[in-house]
C-alpha cells in the first residue's frame, strides 16, 4: 500500500493524528458496519486515547476538509482511531490482508513522526544560523517585503502596441 493513500486519510481531530472507520475498513476491504461490529465486540480493547466517537461538529467539519458526500445520511457518528488504535486493530481483525495494511499504517505513522521531526530540526537550525547573522537576515527580509510591495503597483508596460 502507498503512503500517500494512507496519509490522505489520516487526520487531526483533537490535536491528535487519528483514521476514521470508514476509512479503515475501506482499506481492509470490509463493510464498516461490519468493521463497527468487531469493534464494539472488543470495545475494552480500545481506550479513550485509542479511539473516540467523532461529536457532530467535528465530523461536519471533517466532511468539508474532505469533501465527502453525507455518506448516504450517516446514523452514527464515525469512531477516530489513533496511532496505538490501530496498533490494537491487529487483535481484533485477523486476516492476512489485515496485517499486511496494518503493518503500511504503522509505517505511514512513523513516517508522519520523522517528517515533524526533520522538520523541527531544520526549524531550529534555521533560528540558529538567524541568530548568529541578525544583520543578513534582516536584509533579507527588508528584500523580500521591498519585492512584495513592488508587486502592486502598475508597471509601464513595454512593446510593440497593435
Amino acid at each position: 500500500m502507498e503512503i500517500e493513500v494512507i496519509q490522505n486519510k489520516i487526520h487531526e481531530v483533537r490535536g491528535c493524528k487519528v483514521m476514521l472507520d470508514f476509512d479503515l475498513a475501506t482499506l481492509y476491504e470490509i463493510e464498516t458496519k461490519v468493521f463497527k461490529q468487531a469493534i464494539k465486540r472488543n470495545l475494552n480493547r480500545f481506550p479513550k486515547d485509542f479511539m473516540f466517537e467523532l461529536s457532530q461538529n467535528e465530523f461536519d467539519s471533517l466532511r468539508s476538509q474532505i469533501v465527502t458526500s453525507n455518506r448516504g445520511g450517516t446514523r452514527f457518528m464515525p469512531f477516530a482511531f489513533t496511532e496505538q488504535g490501530v496498533a490494537m486493530l491487529s487483535s481484533v481483525l485477523k486476516s492476512d490482508k489485515a496485517i499486511d495494511i496494518n503493518i503500511s499504517i504503522m509505517r505511514t505513522f512513523v513516517a508522519i513522526r520523522q517528517f515533524a521531526l526533520n522538520y523541527s530540526e531544520l526549524q531550529n537550525k534555521i533560528m540558529e544560523i538567524e541568530g548568529q547573522f541578525p544583520e543578513i537576515y534582516n536584509v533579507l527580509n527588508y528584500l523580500v517585503e521591498k519585492d512584495t510591495n513592488n508587486t502592486d503597483k502598475e508597471r509601464t508596460k513595454i512593446g510593440y502596441k497593435k
